[in-house]
């Protein structure tokens, strides 16, 4: 598959007037391969092939992600990673990783020199690499032998994308064989369990090697995916899906024990196919354009392609004709990253109907310029996506099972003094009348899964209530096409049963706040897996757990009474931190406005809670526990949330003194407090509006200077994890703005963002919402990941931007959870930003 398309790309582009992809000399002889230079940005270059050398480095966040040490791209696409030297012949996520101390880079002699430590062991290790021609030697120099307890164990590992390498073949000093499609390796018994094995019992083991030997050619069929590597020791080929589906293919040379120096090198040379250009890439809107919008796309081009090729838009009609649509010529937007961009200005075209864009030999999925393109967008997020994510229900679509009742036995006390995993600790108190490992009755009930996984995050639950409260009072969408019943935890995809799905889905939420307090009188970080072995757990979320609560007076796996001895139950982390208060109170008031006509009995308590919560936060010095981002957000901007949403929902003027006295503070942090800020207005003195004028006027002009940045008009983030969210947030603070102070901020990034989302984006074109858009997400980061397959409606994080200049997303491969995981905040934020632009679009059109 993968062979075809490089070849059909090829053919492409020799018809558009490339050069040959494959040049030959004599008979069936390939040229000489192109040498690699160390360039400006500094890592290795020849065309068509990179090498990165710790341009990227683990950042510890959530341990491994797939970006960092010895990298390849080829081709356009990022090939490996991981070359560093590791513990384990297939190291998972959570396995031990060096700590960078210094990397020096010396354009002068094109070396490279990364210094990095084991310091558990206290041991360091250098890392240098050379350019060799059209290859890079990657040396390991050791100024004190390779520590005892890590003899037969440490090695240097370069790692391969399984997607770029399936239907290829493989040669071992010579010997053939072929890059298995599913694992199916012997394994060896280990005394020790990895932790990446996704077991939490039994006994340990390790696949073995597929083959060995000191020259490897991977895809020597291919010229596309070609890697030669020599070795001065054995080198062996270990397939790591065999011990977790997020696995590798992994080269491997063991470091021998007792020496130092240069113990080992291995000459690198990714295949550079001469004349190969990456084919153009027409970013757009999947979804469309209504007829009075702002139509641009941007043609990302490769930055040695110097052809001046036609750009044409296209309109389709039902016979299969294409007609083509004056518009302007390109213009040239200039360099951003690695590419070139032109832009196709074709605002002018208003008439309805289906399109298709053209550059060269490039052509768009089919869009639509259309009135109503914006009017559905929203609905795979709340009538799939949100449904799947609802924990403690059973979760049903026609013929599909999506989950059954999960985790029925929430939840356990976490032990104290404990730093867990996915950012979560407890400290040296519980903070509750339970004991460490006791059952906390009452959890059991509300909440979304946070995000691929399955963990219940207290930050984002109430992130989401609000978010989907501002949509209901804004726009009263009274779309029902979910049937929930909480009486029997049961929940049906497209089945009406007469209210608001929105409604439905604050309420389920609203639920879980509410049990939290009920039950250790304060919000909590959330409710997470035990161990690593039920977090990476994927499928069926209510098979993680026997739904049984946990008693220690039982043997494992013994059952009596509805208790098990099986200590599988989730664990709350339950220090107290004012922040998740605050949070919750925002949550919780704002909810009680919703839920009034529908649920009176819960929306009161709601309130009565918020009230309540809020006058014995005032009682006291704030708590002020803080560990990863499961503990809220800064105090002082949770705090002003809560007098925000407690005034809209009160009108009661101490809570007005309260966003009064707190604004000269959010001023100095207004990027991040603005729509909470302007939530405030309707309920202030006109002297509030005009006080938040200034701020209004300074972020507006950082915004607009923020849009030149890139030829998308919006900021990229160039985080470990991608940057949907901020795009999102920064496209409804802008609509908060203009709806707020039309005469300072026009509607414009409202769009841009949007557009974002839905394709116009550097990379590909792809959209990042699952189902929305003609093209859109199919291989996402969900808890079906390993089917390499979606959930309707969610949004995944998007562009990766790989240092220092390559952005990525791959459709290939869903594991990719910096790009690729869905997460609850980003699907209600798609929501709103879906329903401000059918708004605004009406607007326009003057309807």
């Amino acid at each position: 598959m993968k062979a075809t398309k490089h070849v059909a790309r090829a053919i492409a582009m020799l018809l558009a007037g490339a050069a040959p992809a494959l040049a030959q000399t004599g008979a069936g002889r390939a040229a000489a391969a192109p040498e690699l230079t160390l360039n400006a940005q500094g890592y290795y270059e020849a065309p068509a092939a990179n090498v990165l050398v710790f341009s990227n480095w683990y950042d510890g966040l959530f341990a491994d992600s797939k970006i960092s040490g010895v990298e390849i791209i080829q081709q356009g696409e990022r090939i490996a990673t991981n070359g560093d030297v590791r513990l384990s012949a297939t190291p998972g996520q959570w396995d031990a990783i060096g700590r960078l101390v210094d990397r020096q880079v010396d354009a002068a002699t094109g070396a490279i020199t990364v210094t990095l430590e084991y310091p558990d062991y206290q041991w360091r290790y250098r890392i240098r690499s050379e350019k060799r021609g059209a290859a890079v030697a990657i040396a390991v120099l050791l100024d004190q032998p390779v520590p005892a307890a890590l003899a037969g164990k440490a090695g240097f590992n370069l790692e391969f994308l399984p997607a770029a390498y399936f239907h290829h073949s493989f040669m071992a000093d010579g010997a053939g064989g072929t890059f298995p499609l599913y694992p199916a390796d012997a394994m060896i018994r280990t005394p020790e369990r990895n932790a990446a094995s996704g077991r939490a019992e039994g006994p340990g083991a390790e696949p073995t090697a597929i083959a060995h030997g000191t020259r490897f050619v991977l895809a020597p069929e291919d010229p596309a995916r070609r890697v030669t590597i020599r070795s001065t020791a054995d080198v062996q080929l270990f397939d790591g899906r065999n011990q977790a589906q997020n696995g590798w293919f992994v080269l491997r040379s063991l470091l021998p024990a007792g020496k130092t120096g240069r113990v080992l090198e291995w000459v690198v040379q990714p295949n550079a196919v001469p004349g190969w250009l990456r084919a153009p890439v027409i970013a757009h809107s999947q979804l469309g354009y209504t007829p009075q919008a702002r139509k641009v796309a941007t043609i990302e081009l490769d930055r040695s392609d110097k052809r001046a090729l036609p750009a044409r838009l296209l309109r389709v009609g039902e016979d299969g004709t294409m007609t083509p649509v004056a518009t302007a010529p390109t213009t040239r937007w200039g360099d951003y990253l690695r590419y070139s961009y032109r832009q196709l200005d074709f605002s002018a075209v208003r008439t309805p109907g289906t399109y298709v864009l053209e550059y060269g030999q490039t052509r768009t999925a089919p869009f639509r310029i259309a009135a109503d393109v914006y009017a559905g967008a929203w609905y795979p997020t709340l009538d799939v996506y949100f449904p799947v994510a609802m924990d403690h229900m059973f979760v049903n679509e026609g013929y599909r099972v999506w989950h059954g009742d999960a985790h029925r036995d929430d939840a356990r006390q976490a032990p104290v003094n404990h730093e867990h995993i996915d950012l979560y600790a407890q400290g040296p108190t519980t903070d509750t009348p339970f004991k460490p490992g006791e059952h906390i009755p009452g959890l059991a009930v509300g909440g979304w899964f946070d995000a691929g996984d399955f963990d219940i995050r207290t930050q984002s639950q109430y992130q989401v209530i609000r978010s989907l409260v501002d949509s209901w009072e804004r726009w009263h969408p009274t779309r029902d096409t979910t049937a929930v019943d909480w009486s029997r935890r049961r929940t049906e995809i497209h089945v009406p049963d007469g209210t608001p799905d929105l409604l439905q889905q604050i309420r389920h939420g609203t639920l879980q706040l509410i049990a939290q307090f009920d039950s250790v009188g304060h919000a909590i970080h959330g409710i997470v897996e035990p161990d690593v072995a039920q977090y990476t757990h994927l499928g069926d979320a209510s098979t993680k757990t026997d739904g049984l609560i946990y008693d220690p007076a039982l043997k494992p796996g013994e059952e009596r009474g509805g208790r098990s001895g099986t200590p599988d139950d989730r664990w709350a982390f339950t220090t107290k931190a004012s922040a998740l208060n605050y949070g919750s109170i925002a949550g919780l008031a704002a909810a009680s406005r919703a839920l009034a006509e529908v649920d009176p009995a819960l929306s009161k308590k709601a309130r009565d809670l918020a009230v309540r919560t809020w006058a014995e936060e005032q009682s006291h010095a704030p708590d002020l526990y803080q560990h990863g981002n499961t503990t809220g957000g800064p105090l002082e901007a949770e705090k002003f949330s809560a007098a925000v949403e407690l005034l809209r929902t009160t009108r009661d003027p101490a809570y007005a003194a309260a966003v009064q006295a707190s604004w000269p503070a959010m001023e100095q942090r207004f990027a991040f407090t603005l729509r909470d800020a302007v939530a405030a207005i309707p309920a202030m003195p006109a002297s509030y509006r005009a006080a938040m004028v200034p701020a209004v006027r300074a972020y507006a002009a950082k915004m607009e200077e923020a849009t030149k940045a890139n030829p998308f008009g919006v900021t990229i983030t160039t985080g470990g994890w991608a940057g949907s969210g901020t795009v999102l947030g920064q496209a409804l603070n802008a609509y908060a703005l203009h709806k707020a102070f039309p005469e300072i901020v026009s509607a414009d990034a409202v769009f841009r963002g949007a557009e974002f989302l839905l394709g116009h984006h550097p990379g590909s074109d792809i959209s990042f919402v699952s189902a929305v858009g003609t093209r859109s997400k199919e291989v996402a980061y969900g808890n079906n990941r390993a089917d390499f397959s979606f959930i309707a409606g969610g949004v995944v994080p998007g562009v990766l931007v790989i240092k220092p200049d390559f952005p990525e997303n791959h459709e290939d491969w869903p594991f990719f959870w910096g790009e690729n995981e869905y997460v609850i905040p980003e699907g209600a934020m798609w929501i709103e930003l879906a329903h401000a632009i059918d708004e605004l679009s009406a607007a326009k059109a003057g309807k």
